[in-house]
This record gives C-alpha cells, sequence and structure tokens, in this order.
C-alpha cells in the first residue's frame, strides 16, 4: 500500500510504502497526484519513503515503467528514504539510469531528503 504524505514543501509530493506494493496503488495514489503536479506545468520531485518493503506485484512494476516513461521528461528529482540494504544498493548501481536525479537518504536523514527534493 502507498500513501500520500502532506505537510511538505510546494511542489514536493510525498509517499510511504508499507507492505506489498499492487497496480492499484499506482493507479489510485501515485499517477493521479504525478499527472497533477504536471499539468500545473511543474516538474515532478518525489520524496518515497520505504521503512520496508513488502514486495511489488508485477502489475506495479509495469505501472512504475509506464510512469517513468510517459513522462520521462518532466522528473526533476526523487529522493529514496530508506534503510532496506539491497534498494541502497541498486540507487547506487542503478539510479543513473532513472529520469531526473535519484539520491538515497537514510531513514534518519528524512528531512534532508524532503530539502534535497524540494531544491
Amino acid at each position: 500500500m502507498i500513501r500520500q504524505l502532506s505537510d511538505l514543501p510546494d511542489g514536493v509530493l510525498g509517499f510511504e510504502a508499507d507492505g506489498k506494493i499492487q497496480a492499484d496503488d499506482y493507479k489510485d495514489t501515485l499517477i493521479p497526484a504525478i499527472e497533477g503536479v504536471i499539468a500545473d506545468g511543474h516538474d515532478v520531485r518525489i520524496v518515497m519513503i520505504f521503512p520496508e518493503f513488502g514486495g511489488l506485484s508485477a502489475g506495479a512494476a509495469w505501472e512504475d515503467l509506464k510512469m517513468g516513461l510517459d513522462h520521462l521528461h518532466k522528473w526533476k528529482r526523487v529522493a529514496l528514504v530508506t534503510d532496506v540494504d539491497w534498494m541502497t544498493h541498486l540507487v547506487a548501481v542503478f539510479g543513473w539510469m532513472s529520469p531526473g536525479d535519484v539520491k538515497h537518504f537514510s531513514m534518519a536523514e528524512r528531512d534532508d531528503a524532503i530539502a534535497w527534493a524540494a531544491g
């Protein structure tokens, strides 16, 4: 499940994942929020928080790929906030392939991640 966070700086979207992520999490939460920012003429700045990772369904993986490609040039910054080791390594190895800038922050650096995404 993905829930949208509030109380973030203007222009920054925030989401926190809990459990296994499904395609409906993208369709009901992520995509409408991101498309709203783009429709308003802004670049996408996101903070994604993963205290744990319960997995990603095949449908969610497909939605993730489509979402990134549909608005390839609108992605500005993605801050990944997690202490999950393999996710940290994934960003280090493949972050350059993502649209926009991607940076990892530990859970203790949540406020720094938000400030970086807003910058």
